[in-house]
């Protein structure tokens, strides 16, 4: 990726490290990453649309890597973080963006589309269901209960630092090893992974994230339609994630549509991304093309 730049960006009362890529006056894609990654998790989406000649921006979101990470749980709530949002897309003099957030980054994106519609020209949320879709699944569909177990051990105070930064951080390399296709991480992007982690403060403000959730993050999420065009994007192999949860989604849109691809993890970003980028670009240029 030649012209990748890296820009630290005043928002929000913080500062995001943010990678940032394509043409200046090109329109304007912001890439949101979840949890456990960073900006790097998206490096094979950035040039595929800069080439396309998108201006791409990529954040370390708050609480990641080498962006600011305040400690107290409160400075998680979704509002924040949907505005963390909104003071990038002002930062590039745009009035809008097409937003593309995977897993907590696709969370903050709904949120964004429900509450400040006028900052997305379109959404894509990349296995990751609309917020007010997991109540109601879970009440129907006690696997996915089981699926979500986790989250509730990321909530507890302090032992879920302990036990994941045990062994320079064992246990998440283990998992997004064990969760995702053979081969998927290579030993140099784990060793990437890893150093993002261990990032003084890293760790903890990654999991207040999740804390925040008993705070009624979720609950700032309105169930009234999005207007704006979104289109969800699922790999049916995740294991966190029912397919169950990607159809409840479209409930909560006017115009959305939902593509499953096989084969593929909660990863697919990494494990297929010619399909995604491909679906990507189709997906932002749909308008364009019908108007030719």
């Amino acid at each position: 990726m030649e012209d990748l730049s890296f820009q630290w960006i005043k928002t929000n009362g913080i500062t995001l490290h943010t990678a940032v890529a394509g043409p200046e006056e090109g329109p304007l894609v912001i890439l949101l990453h979840g949890f456990p990654e960073f900006w790097f998790g998206w490096k094979k989406q950035i040039e595929p649309l800069t080439k396309k000649g998108y201006r791409v921006a990529v954040p370390d979101q708050r609480g990641y890597n080498l962006s600011d990470k305040p400690q107290d749980i409160e400075s998680y709530s979704l509002d924040l973080l949907r505005d963390d949002v909104v003071g990038l897309i002002e930062h590039f003099g745009r009035t809008n963006a097409a937003i593309i957030g995977h897993d907590w980054g696709g969370a903050v994106a709904w949120h964004l589309a429900s509450t400040k519609p006028q900052y997305v020209e379109r959404m894509i949320a990349v296995n990751i269901p609309h917020p007010q879709a997991m109540p109601r699944v879970l009440k129907r569909n006690p696997l996915q209960w089981a699926r979500s177990s986790y989250i509730a051990f990321f909530q507890l105070p302090d032992l879920p630092e302990k036990m994941l930064a045990a062994d320079y951080f064992k246990t998440m390399v283990g998992s997004l090893v064990s969760t995702s296709n053979p081969d998927t991480f290579s030993e140099e992007e784990l060793a990437a992974y890893q150093e993002a982690w261990d990032q003084p403060g890293a760790l903890t403000a990654m999991l207040n994230w999740y804390r925040a959730i008993r705070q009624g993050n979720v609950l700032q999420v309105p169930e009234q339609k999005i207007s704006v065009p979104v289109r969800i994007i699922w790999g049916i192999g995740d294991q966190f994630l029912s397919t169950e949860l990607a159809k409840e989604s479209l409930n909560f849109c006017e115009d959305a549509e939902l593509v499953f691809v096989g084969e593929v993890t909660h990863w697919i970003h990494h494990e297929q991304a010619y399909i995604l980028n491909l679906l990507i670009e189709q997906f932002l240029t749909k308008e364009k093309a019908a108007a030719l």
